[in-house]
């Protein structure tokens, strides 16, 4: 069995988040990291969003039946069991 390597080395532990966290706050300020943790947050959000529905788009591609659960719906997507006689009894 192959043992993974990670791409950029170990997790940082404890001391090491503190030194990162240190950093930060000297680099942009108290006051603007919630600002910066916010529009990161929401840019990874709109990101994944964005895969999704690349995602959903790729699928339907690949795959059109997907979308057409039901079998009485024809490829014209009218619906087979409608009774179409219109005389009066």
């Amino acid at each position: 069995m192959e043992q993974m390597i990670p791409l950029f080395g170990p997790i940082p532990g404890g001391m090491e988040m503190m030194v990162i966290l240190l950093i930060a706050v000297l680099l942009f300020g108290a006051n603007k990291i919630p600002k910066l943790a916010r529009s990161t947050g929401e840019a990874m959000g709109e990101f994944k969003k964005g895969r999704q529905e690349i995602e959903d788009e790729l699928q339907e591609a690949a795959d059109p039946d997907v979308g057409s659960t039901d079998p009485d719906v024809g490829s014209t997507g009218t619906d087979a069991s409608v009774d179409t006689d219109t005389s009066e009894a």
